[in-house]
């Protein structure tokens, strides 16, 4: 099903398992009618959910989305390790994890919230001198990945299944940028016994959960978009602003104004631009009107 060139705004994409987030951006290139449409935060082929795609204008906030904070769902294999820390990479090595209780899954998990410098898994997009870190792990060579410092809010453990092999259900709240196969990669470093991802759901992004997302195949029916002036109040803390300023905001003028942090400015109802606080006054950062 094809339809008419899309006006500016936001998809959420619910995506499936087995296809690539630059997959899905083809799909809804074509149902868009439009070349202009990228996403803000890759997810791995082995996840599903929320995949937030810009189409028109809108690709214009996607650098600043891909900074809010993410919530995931996973599922911990401990008692093996793998080349890619997740499902589909080789197992490296196996060990007997009987020996572990809840209570020591749980301190495991615990010392991963908060502030830490997290290495990134080998198998990422992560650059190393201009080349993707998975690129160069497919071409052989051994990658070292400096850590990174990452905000990880709560880690809510759900089932755990005790045995020779361990399997723990969480719910993460982190920072762009965490890697959660790094945490069970981690957890089962900790513990001694090796650990890896069997499952991985991304529930929010920002202010986008599964709520308004749509599969792939909704999309063909009925192509959703969230219109940019939504998308951005929806995304961003928000700021109405008198006749006045919104002249000055589309010449692209600093505003007198004191903001907390990044804000979408508004002239009645039409979304105009983002700003910044610098000093006490704001800059443009990126200006969407004329």
């Amino acid at each position: 099903m094809t339809h008419q060139p899309a006006a500016s705004g936001l998809v959420v994409v619910d995506k499936p398992a087995g296809i690539t987030s630059h997959g899905v951006v083809a799909r809804v290139r074509r149902l868009a009618g439009t070349r202009k449409v990228g996403h803000a935060g890759t997810l791995d082929p082995m996840a599903t959910g929320v995949l937030v795609l810009g189409v028109n204008r809108a690709t214009r906030l996607l650098g600043h989305l891909m900074l809010t904070d993410k919530v995931y769902e996973a599922t911990i294999r401990l008692g093996s390790s793998t080349t890619t820390d997740d499902a589909e990479g080789d197992v490296v090595v196996t060990t007997d994890a009987s020996g572990l209780d809840e209570a020591a899954i749980r301190a495991a998990l615990a010392t991963q919230v908060g502030e830490i410098d997290q290495v990134p898994t080998a198998v990422s997009a992560v650059k190393i001198d201009g080349k993707r870190a998975y690129q160069r792990v497919r071409e052989g060579e051994d990658v070292d990945i400096p850590p990174r410092r990452v905000r990880i809010d709560a880690i809510e453990v759900g089932r755990i299944a005790l045995g020779a092999a361990v399997e723990v259900d969480v719910t993460v709240r982190c920072s762009s940028g965490t890697y959660i196969r790094a945490i069970a990669r981690d957890i089962g470093a900790l513990l001694g016994v090796g650990g890896h991802l069997t499952a991985l759901r991304r529930t929010a992004v920002g202010g986008f959960d599964l709520g308004t997302a749509h599969t792939l195949s909704e999309l063909e029916d009925e192509f959703a978009m969230v219109p940019l002036d939504d998308a951005a109040r929806a995304s961003f803390a928000a700021l109405d602003l008198d006749s006045a300023q919104a002249r000055d905001v589309r010449y692209g003028r600093r505003l007198d104004l004191a903001l907390d942090g990044l804000t979408a400015v508004f002239d009645d109802g039409e979304f105009l631009a983002l700003y910044e606080p610098r000093g006490d006054q704001a800059r443009p950062v990126a200006v969407f009107v004329g």
